[in-house]
């Protein structure tokens, strides 16, 4: 494959969704192309702004946020897995709005709080727990969360 082709091969699979640049390299190296060819293609695809860091970082915030529903920590810990930069991520974060964060927060804890069928307090309390931090939310704001849903 050419330079040419891929290129025009990546364009369209940037402009299809935002993409990082870990993903497009992989891309890349699944169409055999060499190192040298992958440096220049994805210096063109970052000049024509087609691949942009702080545009996949705060889309990728937002997405999974409004979505998915995840909380900061596991939003976090997947930006850094895609070798996204601190100052993205922190920047990727201030997307999302406290308010908004927090409603989903409490939305979300109602939901699960009374979708869990456990009559054992203790086991209610501990799955509870284990499904919002796998969500990525602080840990500070399970427990108070969960002391007052006990408490009604």
């Amino acid at each position: 494959m050419t330079i040419k082709e891929a290129l025009q091969k990546l364009e369209h699979f940037c402009a299809y969704q935002d993409r990082c640049h870990d993903e497009v390299v992989t891309k890349l190296y699944d169409l055999k192309m060499s190192p040298d060819e992958i440096d220049i293609i994805v210096v063109k695809l970052i000049e024509d702004n087609f691949l942009n860091e702080t545009r996949f970082a705060c889309s990728f915030a937002r997405g999974k946020h409004r979505i998915k529903h995840w909380g900061k920590i596991r939003i976090v810990n997947e930006l850094k897995i895609r070798h996204i930069s601190t100052a993205n991520i922190n920047l990727s974060l201030k997307e999302i709005s406290p308010d908004e964060y927090y409603n989903t927060f409490d939305q979300l804890s109602q939901r699960c709080w009374n979708t869990i069928t456990e009559t054992n307090s203790l086991k209610k309390r501990k799955k509870f727990c284990d499904y919002m931090l796998r969500r990525g939310y602080e840990s500070n704001l399970v427990y108070d969360k969960m002391k007052e849903l006990e408490l009604q």
